[in-house]
């Protein structure tokens, strides 16, 4: 039998994605418990494969697929791999300014409500969103990582927009620059809603001012008011900006000069020329974030919050605009 990687407490929350039934281990697979679901779903070097694929984007054999063609997408020409080499030792276009700080109080909120909390990641990535690092250091939080492919950090393959977790399974959910990637960003915070415990703590933070940067999967953009209706459901701790308008300048410097260009070897060149005379851009940030014309013109924003019964009122929404144009 194949060792998964999420822990067996948890195993027993896991939920069918198709009918939200109990899930049943065998050699290689979990198989749901509904005799008139009975879908299985396959674990891949320990990780589990939970998607409903008749209400996806994605296939679990296309998941699958790019596990096993893993080793053929490594075989790229060295010009390319020279070229991703010097861009992650290139000054960066913009820089999470509050993500440590917020991450560090979202943590201790987790520790006043239980000694031992556990959190959902979704979308978790190959590396640590910015400003993780500290809290994923501290043992006392169980963290489930999830994502939409396989790979050394994530658990649990999955579809944010059907979480296969049992109600109330989390004590705090972190979804970080995920929901501008989703179809159905409403559908995502419902469920992210739904797998909260009571007072159960949020963190997202999502593009605003950002062009597109994941191709075909990239869809939806928020203003400050426009993500805390997202979650209008939750109490708000705290939001704002976290990339401020000197980073959605040079994102959108960058995009100016990609836009002359289609190769791949190009666009490159044209990336590492943005940013070397770019990246001081993003110092402005430090002084215009959090002012009211620095949210009108964030690059990302953020939201703090906690999981109530209430919704908020579209005219109680309005009244916390705290931009400029008054």
């Amino acid at each position: 039998m194949e060792t998964l990687k999420i822990k067996s407490e948890l195993l027993q929350k896991l939920r069918c994605p198709c009918c939200m039934s109990k899930l049943r281990l065998s050699s290689d697979s979990l198989t749901c418990s509904n005799q008139q679901c009975g879908v299985a779903f396959p674990v891949v070097n320990g990780v589990c494969i939970l998607i409903n694929e008749s209400d996806s984007l994605f296939s679990i054999n296309d998941i699958i697929g790019q596990q096993n063609n893993k080793g053929k997408s490594l075989r790229k020409s060295q010009r390319v791999l020279y070229m991703q080499k010097a861009k992650k030792i290139l000054p960066q276009l913009g820089r999470n300014l509050k993500a440590e700080k917020i991450y560090a109080k979202f943590s201790d909120i987790l520790h006043q409500q239980k000694e031992r909390p556990q959190v959902l990641i979704i979308g978790c990535g190959r590396e640590k969103g910015e400003g993780l690092q500290n809290i994923q250091d501290d043992s006392s939080i169980y963290f489930v990582d999830t994502d939409i492919t396989i790979h050394d950090r994530n658990c649990l393959v999955c579809d944010a927009h059907v979480i296969p977790f049992a109600d109330q399974t989390f004590d705090g959910v972190i979804i970080q620059a995920v929901l501008e990637h989703v179809v159905n960003p409403f559908r995502c915070v419902e469920e992210i809603w739904r797998v909260l415990k009571k007072n159960g703590i949020i963190y997202s933070d999502t593009p605003f001012m950002q062009q597109v940067h994941e191709g075909r999967y990239d869809f939806t953009r928020f203003t400050h008011l426009g993500h805390r209706f997202l979650f209008r459901k939750f109490e708000e701790i705290e939001s704002g900006s976290v990339l401020g308008p000197g980073c959605a300048l040079a994102w959108a410097y960058n995009y100016f000069l990609l836009s002359f260009v289609r190769s791949k070897l190009s666009r490159n060149f044209i990336k590492i020329f943005a940013r070397l005379t770019a990246f001081w851009l993003k110092y402005f940030d430090y002084f215009l974030i959090d002012k009211p014309g620095g949210i009108d013109a964030a690059s990302a924003n953020y939201f703090l919050g906690r999981k109530t019964d209430r919704i908020i009122p579209d005219r109680e929404m309005i009244k916390q605009y705290r931009g400029a144009q008054k």
